[in-house]
């Protein structure tokens, strides 16, 4: 009888493990269901009476069942979810397997079935103080996994605000187009020379005396059609208006309203008015309209193409007393909320037009009344003509498309003045490893051993150091360390030396990596023929092992970016890169600049300004859709370059502007239009135009 117990037990075993276990033996029987049990032997009878499968599962019978195996397996502690952690603890593990013994007649069946124990991972603490379990309980409490940040999620969801957004506006302003705008453009451009060329025939009296009405006539025409032509700005200017917006639009609006007055009393009294300068201010103004349209177009298409932004941040006081501009991740909100805010230029634009305006009313009413509501009218209209130089409209508008045109190319947008602004002043620009030499431009050419010492250990010592240093050097060596079949060692007293060279001790020995300089400062002897540019030279015990031919590819991009950021006074790379080799006289010869104004920071302050992170509420200045350092350098030196542009064109146009309407006042006084003709309107904007022209071509140097 005992005997038929045992067989019993091992019966149970098999069941049980059938149950759990992922790849079910063969004729395996099914517990739940006794009918279909297959037929039992004359032996197999005599145990029917001793099998009650049914009270398996139940809890009050679980405890009659452990005393009847005389607790040898306790499956009290039996859960199905610490069934899947297989293999996870083997101490454990392996004695499970010796608890399982007793319950097999045949040792190799038992050893067969190591492998199946090994679901069972029960500690000998849990299965003395778990309580009784049904053994089939499947029930338990389910913890929704967290979701998991994956490059494709996280482009999934860019993609769909970037076609709720700027694909969006793009389409929209693709729908509406510049043709319009292109053809209201070249027929003021014809204006302008006509009304010119006949004003000119004017003064040299080549205009017959009784064709002075009908070039009076004609003049006026053309001032209609140019306006007809810009009839968009000036209704958006009314619309502005109504809003409690004054734009220089406005003033262009009744500017054109006080000039077709004066139009009626110059048919009167057969003078020439001054509708060419109206004519060029109108097409300057359409110009500006293009220029943003055009700026905002290119904006939207560089976002639209993006799979990845990437955002400026300024933080305060970061080095040396100065911010700093860290490079973090973006959001098409960042760019989309400020893009189209008004500038300071244009608030400062706003202001002035409004202040002009008044001040003009004041000169012509003074003139009215002393002279006549004649030459009142004549004068309120040259004077909002002289006000604002024509080239005034494009002081802001031309400059941010240049500048666009070229932020376009390398993936790059500002996020509106606040950015232009926040980019400016004394600030750091971190730079690292993959900023000077991206991924792959960094490549190992060969190497050559020297000494007696194992080549494998030499690259292991060397891979070793250079894995603590970090940098581009990292997966060169890693590399040829594997293709070696080598392994790292530890390293113990690692130095950054500072100086194009780092040591440390392995093994017991000490180990030096460097460049050849740095290795002949530190008395390693060099033997003639080893001069290798661009090469790391290993020294283990003071003698030199090996030397590795190490190719920094000159990146354009990268070159670029360096060069841009190194032309501003303002503006401090730090250099914050692991690799040793990075020293200030191999930047300067590799990329050929003046490294003057470059810091670089020992590796303790690199290490603290490399954790120093912006905080969340701080608003993002420019976004770039590239890694390429070129593209971040262009958008700080590029909102400098602009803002100096804005400032300077709006300051010489206002200067203009309170020159005319100064000059103006003089003439009121003294009564005198003689000075007023079209011509002398028409020069004193041209004049104007010029500096204002050449201001605006500021963002051209970045």
């Amino acid at each position: 009888m005992m005997d038929n117990k045992d067989e019993l037990q091992e019966f149970d075993l098999d069941d049980i493990l059938n149950e759990f276990h992922e790849e079910p033996q063969e004729e395996a029987p099914e517990l739940p269901e006794l009918t279909d049990m297959p037929e039992l032997s004359s032996d197999e009878d005599s145990q029917e009476d001793d099998l009650d499968l049914p009270d398996l599962s139940a809890p009050e019978d679980a405890e009659g069942a452990e005393d009847a195996e005389d607790d040898d397996l306790d499956l009290s502690g039996l859960d199905l979810p610490e069934l899947e952690q297989a293999d996870m603890d083997s101490d454990e593990t392996a004695d499970d397997t010796a608890a399982y013994e007793p319950f097999s007649e045949d040792s190799e069946e038992v050893t067969a079935s190591e492998d199946d124990t090994l679901e069972f991972d029960l500690s000998e603490e849990e299965s003395h103080s778990a309580p009784a379990e049904p053994a089939f309980q499947t029930e338990e409490t389910f913890i929704p996994a967290p979701i998991v940040f994956t490059p494709r999620s996280r482009l999934k969801e860019l993609k769909k605000k970037l076609v709720a957004g700027p694909e969006k506006r793009y389409y929209a302003l693709s729908e509406v187009g510049t043709t319009k705008l292109q053809i209201a453009l070249l027929i003021n451009v014809l204006l302008v020379a006509l009304c010119a060329g006949v004003t000119t025939l004017f003064v040299l009296d080549m205009i017959p005396e009784n064709r002075l009405r009908l070039v009076i006539f004609s003049q006026v025409l053309c001032m209609m059609l140019s306006a007809l032509f810009g009839s968009s700005l000036m209704m958006d200017s009314i619309g502005d208006l109504l809003k409690g917006h004054f734009t220089l639009n406005t003033l262009l609006t009744l500017t054109f309203a006080a000039c077709m007055v004066d139009g009626a009393f110059c048919l009167m009294e057969l003078r020439v008015p001054c509708c060419a300068a109206f004519c060029l201010e109108m097409t300057m103004a359409l110009w500006a309209r293009l220029q943003q349209r055009n700026t905002e177009l290119s904006q939207m298409d560089t976002m639209r193409k993006a799979v990845r932004l990437h955002g400026l941040v300024r933080v305060s006081d970061y080095f040396q007393g100065k911010d700093g501009l860290l490079r973090t991740e973006g959001e098409v909100e960042d760019f989309m909320e400020t893009y189209d805010r008004t500038s300071g230029p244009q608030l400062v634009q706003s202001i002035y037009g409004g202040l002009s305006l008044l001040a003009c009313i004041c000169i012509a009413v003074f003139a009215g009344l002393f002279h006549g509501l004649s030459m009142g009218v004549q004068i309120l209209s040259t004077s909002l003509l002289v006000a604002v130089p024509a080239t005034f409209f494009i002081s802001v508008s031309r400059p941010t498309a240049i500048l666009e045109q070229r932020l376009h190319m390398v993936g790059a947008v500002l996020c509106g003045w606040q950015g232009v602004k926040g980019l400016g002043g004394k600030v750091a620009f971190p730079l690292n490893d993959h900023d000077l030499f991206p991924q792959g431009s960094t490549k190992l050419n060969g190497v050559k051993f020297y000494g007696n010492r194992n080549p494998d250990d030499v690259v292991s010592y060397s891979t070793s150091l250079i894995s603590i240093a970090g940098g581009d050097l990292v997966p060169v060596f890693k590399q040829l360390l594997s293709s070696r079949g080598a392994s790292e060692y530890p390293v113990e007293n690692f130095q950054n030396y500072g100086d194009g060279g780092i040591g440390g001790e392995i093994c017991g020995e000490p180990v030096l990596l460097g460049s050849l300089n740095f290795l002949q400062d530190m008395g390693v002897e060099i033997p003639e023929g080893t001069m290798v540019n661009q090469a790391v030279y290993v020294a283990v015990d003071g003698q030199l092992c090996a030397v590795y031919a190490i190719t920094y590819a000159k990146m354009r991009s990268s070159a670029a970016g360096l060069v841009t950021l190194c032309g501003y006074s303002k503006l401090t790379p730090v250099m914050l890169c692991d690799d040793f080799m990075l020293t200030e006289s191999f930047l300067q010869a590799k990329f050929d600049i003046k490294t003057r104004r470059m810091a670089f920071p020992d590796r303790e302050v690199s290490q603290q300004l490399r954790q120093v992170q912006p905080a969340p509420e701080a608003p993002v200045l420019a976004m770039t859709t590239r890694e390429e350092l070129v593209s971040a350098a262009y958008a700080v030196t590029g909102a400098r370059a602009l803002r100096t542009a804005a400032k300077l064109g709006v300051t010489i146009h206002l200067i203009g502007g309170i020159l005319g309407m100064l000059i103006m006042l003089v003439l009121a006084l003294l009564g005198n239009t003689d000075l007023l003709t079209p011509t002398n309107i028409l020069l004193y904007q041209l004049v104007w135009a010029i500096p204002g022209l050449l201001v605006t071509e500021w963002t051209r140097i970045v």
